[in-house]
């Protein structure tokens, strides 16, 4: 087919390209069952910039909708008209074939849409930022030369150097690294991270870093500057304004920056010649997508590996449930420190209500500050900071009846009854509703009692009993970043913990049951977790370094408990593997969950063909519906969950008939919507 015929299509006084005249134009139409590119003509004014990767306005259903240029064509295979391509936004190509590669990877991993993923690897333009920065990269021989290489992190690790050797060679080696703490900033895990990113760097390749908060990336981009040296690496995040996060985009993509570290936002950066991708702390529901189609930055990032031959380095303290399955195939190569290294490096551990504890005062293990947390803070202070992990914000964020006991409820939507502050009045955390007459439906009485303590109330209770030592609050609303040496106690919730220079004196882990007895099939992965990142900020044995848990059940065996005592998170981690595929659970199988209206689902999974090996179970009301917001008074909407669990060599077909179920509901424009999630980490919630 002939330009002039193209040009006769096009309809328009703007002439047809007679170069490449048809674009191939991914539409971002926020529909399922249009998930796939259409062809475009391309006028002659916009014939040099309409480039594949860029980003244009063009015409659909009846309203302009932006897109990108995914291909240039000599010829249509739509024997119709095309529409022209309205207008370039901008000639920046934006969407590199890598991102897109992997775009469209992680849309059929998760049985998403193209259009979904591509609004999450790239942020919106802003033009002012294409113009601030220059459009060509930094000529390598002007870059300043790398510092001088400081005391090699990676040393205590008998795998470590020969992972290192492999990356600076152009290599693709994988490792899951189990970080040993350190008070000590050149040894410590943002400087592991640093200096694999400049052996690649070292290498002439890039890399791409993700962390879980802003506060992780601080102190990995603190490292950075004196690995790399200032100018070779940018911040990529999700809260930085337009203009910062675009230009952090565009110095990956013009080449200006050879390191990018950042949260979430940062997996999908347009790094060139990318030779490493890591991670920090896969466990942490920070990395975990909370928008459609809902990719792990773990899964992100080693399709971006595979696709790129880059290395992998999964960081962390602990050995999520994932990690350890990905081992036990071969995906990850363990690299960890002897026992003995670990143990010199971290601090000891003692469960409070074991031993001559429970001898003295039976009661003690239920305590929420034993005597034990009592005396070791007390003697820690004369030390330096004491950290306080509480795991419940607030004043007394549960109640529950003085006289039975029974949990304080609302009289209006069920929901719990909390205190807010010492004065504050009984309120309902999920309405709202100020209860002033509290009845228990059990036994009549009216007195309330704590059934939780907060943070708020810990720090209370602490003041008074360590008259004149400062008492620091770190959670929601106000999250620490350093502390000062010397007494202070430092109150926080799980994964607010600030740093202290010099590390901890101390730690109490208060109510362990909080954390363990959580529904939720991650309770003790999780409380693992968030125990080992707090023992990780406090000084080694050596040093007078001193961690006690509170609140932890001392008649039966707790596997997260005996871990964080022995230090030994590969232990745990892979018996919860063992179990898990014992259960055919994640990871050790593929699992969907579907959430909607019980109607519109039952008849969504009766059109699913399902693998002959998948099980449902379900539908079952959702418990995440409890409590949703609505109208005053109104009953909340009704939502229903089927959880289908399938090996995981059947994952792909499983994804591939959940992305057809969704394009058949969106083409049928059914009302009710059905959520699809692919390998949640939790299918419970």
């Amino acid at each position: 087919m002939g330009s002039a015929s193209f040009e006769r299509m096009a309809g328009t006084g703007d002439p047809t390209s007679e170069v490449l005249p048809v674009a191939l134009v991914q539409v971002d139409t926020g529909l399922a069952h249009l998930d796939r590119p259409f062809e475009y003509t391309v006028p002659t004014s916009s014939a040099d910039t309409a480039l594949p990767g860029v980003r244009v306005k063009v015409r659909f259903a009846g309203q302009d909708l932006s897109g990108f240029v995914l291909d240039r064509r000599a010829d249509a295979e739509h024997l119709g008209r095309l529409s022209p391509i309205r207008r370039v936004v901008s000639p920046e190509p934006v969407l590199t074939p890598a991102v897109l590669r992997v775009a469209r990877v992680v849309a059929d991993r998760y049985a998403g849409s193209l259009g979904d993923v591509l609004r999450l690897a790239v942020p919106p333009r802003h033009a002012a930022a294409e113009k601030a920065l220059p459009a060509s990269s930094p000529d390598p021989a002007d870059r300043p030369p790398l510092p001088d290489r400081m005391p090699d992190a990676w040393l205590p690790y008998p795998a470590g150097p020969a992972f290192l050797t492999h990356v600076g060679a152009g290599g693709a080696p994988t490792a899951s690294l189990l970080a040993v703490p350190s008070t000590d900033p050149d040894a410590d895990w943002p400087m592991l991270l640093a200096q694999a990113a400049r052996t690649a760097a070292e290498g002439g390749r890039g890399a791409v870093i993700v962390v879980p908060d802003h506060r992780d990336v601080v102190r990995v981009e603190a490292a950075l500057t004196r690995s790399l040296g200032p100018g070779r690496h940018t911040r990529l995040t999700a809260d930085q304004g337009p203009q910062a996060r675009y230009t952090a985009y565009l110095k990956a993509l013009r080449g200006h920056a050879q390191v990018v570290v950042g949260t979430r936002a940062a997996a999908f950066a347009p790094v060139r010649d990318l030779g490493l991708v890591a991670w920090w702390d896969d466990g942490d529901d920070l990395l975990d997508e909370p928008r459609a189609p809902y990719p792990h930055v773990r899964e992100v990032l080693l399709a971006r590996a595979a696709d790129e031959g880059a290395a992998v380095l999964a960081a962390a303290y602990s050995r999520s449930v994932a990690v350890a399955e990905l081992v036990s195939r071969g995906v990850l190569t363990p690299v960890e420190a002897p026992r003995a290294v670990v143990r010199a490096a971290v601090a000891s551990v003692r469960v409070a209500g074991e031993g001559h504890d429970a001898d003295r005062d039976p009661a003690v293990a239920a305590a929420h500050l034993p005597s034990l947390a009592w005396r070791t803070a007390k003697e820690a202070l004369a030390h330096g900071p004491v950290l306080v992990q509480v795991p419940r914000r607030g004043y007394l964020p549960s109640l529950s009846c003085q006289t039975c006991r029974r949990p304080a409820r609302c009289s209006a939507c069920a929901g719990p009854l909390a205190l807010a502050g010492p004065q504050g009045p009984t309120s309902c955390r999920w309405c709202g509703r100020v209860e002033t007459a509290f009845t228990c439906p059990a036994c009549g009485g009216h007195a309330l009692r704590s059934a939780v303590v907060g943070a708020r109330r810990t720090a209370e209770e602490l003041g008074r009993a360590f008259p004149g030592v400062p008492v620091e609050r770190s959670g929601a609303g106000t999250v620490l970043d350093v502390v000062k040496a010397g007494p202070r106690l430092v109150v926080s919730t799980p994964g607010a913990e600030p740093v202290a220079p010099e590390g901890y004196a101390a730690a109490l882990l208060l109510d362990a049951w909080a954390l363990l007895d959580r529904p939720t099939l991650l309770a003790g992965e999780e409380a693992l977790r968030r125990w080992l990142a707090a023992a990780a900020l406090v000084r080694p044995a050596s040093g007078g370094g001193r961690i006690v848990l509170a609140g932890a059940p001392t008649e039966v065996s707790v596997p997260a408990v005996e871990a964080l005592v022995r230090w030994d998170p590969v232990w745990f981690a892979e018996r919860e593997l063992t179990e898990r595929r014992e259960l055919s659970l994640p990871p050790a199988a593929r699992l969907a969950t579907l959430t909607g209206p019980r109607a519109a689902l039952e008849r969504a999974v009766a059109e699913v063909g399902l693998p002959a090996s998948a099980a449902v179970l379900g539908p079952l009301p959702h418990a995440g519906a409890v409590g949703s917001a609505g109208p005053a008074g109104a009953a909340p909407p009704e939502r229903w969950r089927t959880i289908i669990t399938v090996p995981r060599p059947d994952g792909p077909d499983l994804t591939r008939e959940l992305a057809a179920m969704r394009a058949r509901a969106s083409a049928r424009k059914d009302p009710d919507t059905i959520t699809v999630r692919v390998d949640p980490p939790d299918p419970t919630t």
